[in-house]
């Protein structure tokens, strides 16, 4: 498509000859290109949708996703949503109020209504909403842009719910930020010196480099190759997207656009400030408001699947608790498909304590936790952790994968020093 092809599509939607609801969208997505002066309009190929739980959006959400369900507006990209606010087949459960549940299908509804995919997950590019390099998408989920950007080698900016809705019913972006090639050169060299070899460690790492770069986009040297698996740089990216704003990175010899920016960097064509990490900051628990705790903490939840797990995931944690006895709750985090494809494995499922949940369509950080009754929670996530240490009714706990799983059989987890 050329740009007058695009900019005479884009004045078509302008000029509300495709409806109000698509006028709408389109005017977002003008505003924000003269906003950022972008260099006209560019067609995205999908949309991914933040902004679903009940919990955040609340009635004005609902009311400006049905002022354009009113106004004929149709997803005309593939567009696939969020997580929401509680899972949408097991809520009872779960212990969610059924107010919460008749509000969150409200959203949904309104989604559905104007075209989007029920996937409810932030991990799209498993279900098949997968971009390829050079590939020009809106997404707005945090963890899914900088995987998108940073994995697949796509082309996203850091999008809001209402702008990455408005691309999927217009099928525009405007052409500014990550999408032009000048602004996804590295504007930070990171170089490792200590092992990060872990989930643990991507997510630590993760969580340090968002609070030094902010919005920076990093060259990140010093990893090993066979410990960047997917599973690992979803958690690293997840980490920085929510402790800083980053929304791409570069690991040498392993993300599909360092190996032309390391070139670059070698011949000097591009010089950068650099930073050493030589080991990793210590993660300190978070304990409750009047609360003194020493010693070992009672855990209510732990929560695992944060950015949401593959099916394979899921497995090697349940293959390992067959059979046992759990003495917390254990949330894994997942797609509604992957979740139904275990349930249906029964000889597996019966040799599971009740206390372990597979648990779709929502996510910790989302779901309205206060209403469960949750107060101590273990998370092997660096996402989950940085935005539930902010609540002040839960104590919260940041582990490796093995220690979460031991803090579900035990129901208990030691306690480091207090903030």
């Amino acid at each position: 498509m050329t740009r007058q092809d695009a900019e005479a599509a884009m004045k078509k939607m302008l000029d509300g000859e495709l409806g109000s609801g698509t006028q709408i969208a389109a005017e977002m997505i003008t505003a924000l290109a003269k906003i950022y002066d972008a260099d006209g309009f560019l067609p995205v190929k999908s949309s991914q949708i933040s902004g679903v739980s009940y919990k955040n959006i609340g009635e004005a959400g609902i009311e400006f996703l049905e002022s354009l369900r009113s106004g004929d507006a149709r997803a005309r990209v593939r567009a696939t949503l969020n997580p929401c606010g509680l899972d949408l087949d097991s809520w009872r459960e779960l212990g969610f109020p059924e107010a919460f549940y008749r509000d969150q299908a409200r959203v949904l509804d309104a989604y559905n209504a104007l075209g989007i995919e029920m996937t409810c997950s932030c991990t799209p590019y498993l279900l098949g909403n997968c971009p390829a390099k050079g590939d020009h998408v809106a997404w707005s989920e945090s963890s899914a842009i900088s995987y998108a950007n940073s994995v697949l080698g796509a082309m996203t900016n850091r999008e809001g719910g209402p702008s990455a809705l408005a691309s999927a019913l217009t099928g525009f972006t405007g052409n500014f930020g990550l999408h032009l090639e000048k602004n996804r050169i590295p504007r930070q060299s990171v170089v490792i010196r200590c092992n990060i070899e872990s989930y643990l460690d991507f997510g630590t790492l993760g969580l340090m480099l968002g609070k030094k770069l902010g919005q920076d986009v990093p060259f990140i040297t010093g990893l090993k190759k066979e410990h960047c698996t997917p599973e690992n740089l979803r958690q690293l990216g997840a980490a920085m997207a929510a402790s800083g704003a980053v929304a791409l990175y570069h690991v040498d010899g392993v993300t599909p656009e360092a190996k032309k920016h390391a070139v670059s960097i070698k011949k000097g064509e591009i010089t950068i400030p650099s930073m050493e990490i030589s080991e990793l900051d210590e993660i300190v628990d978070v304990v409750p408001a009047k609360k003194d705790v020493a010693g070992a903490l009672k855990v209510d939840m732990v929560f695992l699947g944060c950015p949401h797990y593959s099916r394979q995931d899921v497995m090697d944690i349940l293959e390992g608790l067959r059979g046992k006895k759990l003495h917390a709750t254990l949330w894994i985090a997942t797609a509604r498909t992957v979740k139904k494809s275990i349930l249906e494995d029964t000889d597996l499922t019966r040799q599971l304590d009740p206390r372990i949940k597979i648990v779709s369509d929502t996510c910790i950080v989302v779901c309205p936790i206060d209403a469960l009754g949750i107060k101590s929670v273990v998370t092997n996530s660096g996402k989950a952790y940085f935005y539930l240490k902010n609540n002040e009714s839960l104590a919260v706990v940041y582990r490796d994968t093995q220690a979460c799983i031991e803090s579900a059989l035990s129901g208990t987890v030691a306690i480091g020093r207090r903030t």
